[in-house]
């Protein structure tokens, strides 16, 4: 028989390739081709004995089935709770908060009498209990500072933990699989392994993973293929507020969010985000729009900043934040060629304040109406909201969630809403709502009719 050959694999995408490649045809980085030894294959002909198939009427299932952690906005994301059996991936950039956030999820669920298992890999003893001190953490969380996946599996067997932290994936290594913690092949095994731990043991995993420069999970895709649920941390570290959402979820819908603060003393849930990112808010300043956005199903207000400067350079500067850079030059598109409004000669940056990235498609009127008011340097007329999907022939089209956008524009003072006619049922105590059909009858409604 031939001498099993070893295989190089990119340790970013997880690309095999037969021999040492300088740039992956796949993910198309460099230098990331890591050779891996070769798995022992099975015996030839050798086969397995059949299995007794389960009746799908015949499983049970425990009506306890999620466990709380006791922090709303976590359980929020998670549809409830943490799934028994169940194996989650907290995905993050580095000193976002990921470890904070676990730690005090950690210390809730000991404090309903739980047995958590926090594997720390990234750190010393020492270091976490500093750590605990200064949130308040319930010292009954037990500790385990070791890197070795057998051994984080056999303690988490024999201690009979319902929770297992493993803080990070990246850190663990496994002595039967070649290469350095951190490679693909360990981050395979490593991952497998506690898998295999959730599925048979019951036990609920929490893995830590860091990201690239990219945004995406560190390591290979295989992480998030054999989690249950991924959870994306994101927000700025020189910035206070920290959202969570969910990329993936069998448990769950992949739309909710939650919110925090990041304080002294760790990560506080913000239960109405509507008033934190309005709370110091210019109301006459041009510029800006008050949008209704759903995040699952919260509805949330966030304001929607825009500046429009005279610029000298060939090619003017387009900048966003909190929003995609190619619905700007749509929306920047659509004012030139349909209302007449021209950007051709200005720089203009966009910016959804508090940190907050928006992907709802109704955030084109908001943002239509921002641009339109810092070119002409004009405010809105009157506290005044909108939302509403511009299509490219200038007419507004009706989004989902109209209703919920309208009670929470009501609840916090909001005068005036302008929404698409699709939009359905619109009515909040104190609040007019007017309907508008077309990108340019907005600009009317809200003061801009002379734009362009």
């Amino acid at each position: 028989m031939a001498r099993p050959r070893s295989e190089w694999r990119c340790s970013q995408c997880g690309h095999a390739a037969p021999k040492w490649l300088g740039r992956c045809p796949v993910c198309g980085e460099y230098g990331t081709f890591i050779e891996e030894a070769p798995s022992e294959a099975a015996a030839f002909g050798a086969s397995a004995p059949p299995r007794t198939p389960i009746a799908l009427g015949d499983v049970r299932v425990d009506p306890a089935t999620r466990i709380r952690t006791g922090i709303d906005e976590l359980d929020r994301v998670l549809g409830g709770g943490i799934v028994r059996g169940s194996v989650v991936l907290l995905a993050g950039e580095p000193g976002i908060g990921k470890s904070t956030l676990l730690l005090q999820a950690a210390s809730r669920l000991a404090a309903q009498c739980r047995r958590v298992l926090y594997v720390c890999g990234e750190e010393s003893a020492e270091q976490v209990r500093l750590r605990a001190d200064r949130l308040g953490a319930d010292g009954r969380v037990l500790l385990l500072p070791d890197a070795e996946v057998e051994g984080v599996v056999a303690t988490a067997k024999a201690q009979a933990v319902d929770v297992l932290v493993v803080d990070s994936i990246q850190t663990l290594a496994d002595p039967a699989t070649p290469g350095l913690a951190g490679s693909v092949s360990q981050v395979r095994a490593c991952a497998q392994s506690l898998v295999a731990l959730a599925k048979a043991s019951g036990v609920a995993v929490i893995m830590v993973g860091h990201v690239t420069k990219e945004g995406t999970v560190a390591g290979p895709r295989i992480l998030e293929h054999v989690v249950d649920t991924v959870l994306s941390f994101e927000g700025d570290r020189e910035h206070a507020y920290r959202v969570v959402r969910a990329a993936k979820n069998r448990f769950g819908s992949v739309s909710e969010v939650g919110v925090f603060e990041m304080t002294g003393t760790g990560l506080e849930p913000i239960s109405d985000p509507s008033g934190l990112t309005l709370g110091q808010r210019a109301q006459d300043a041009p510029g800006t729009c008050v949008f209704p956005t759903v995040e699952g199903t919260r509805p949330m207000l966030v304001e929607v900043q825009a500046l429009v400067t005279r610029t000298w350079l060939p090619a003017p500067r387009r900048h966003a934040v909190g929003v995609d850079l190619g619905r700007v030059h749509q929306m920047l598109a659509v004012l030139e060629g349909r209302t007449g409004v021209r950007f051709g000669e200005h720089d203009v940056y966009v910016s959804v304040v508090g940190g907050v990235r928006v992907s709802d498609p109704a955030v084109d009127l908001p943002l239509a109406l921002a641009l339109v008011s810092a070119r002409e340097a004009v405010p809105l007329s009157g506290p005044l909201a909108a939302f509403g999907e511009v299509g490219l022939t200038g007419e507004l089209r009706g989004v989902p969630h109209g209703a919920a956008r309208a009670a929470e524009c009501g609840r916090v003072g909001v005068k005036t809403l302008l929404a698409p006619d699709g939009a359905g049922t619109l009515a909040a105590d104190g609040m007019s709502v007017v309907r508008v059909a077309s990108l340019r009858s907005a600009l009317a409604q809200a003061g801009l009719g002379n734009a362009g």
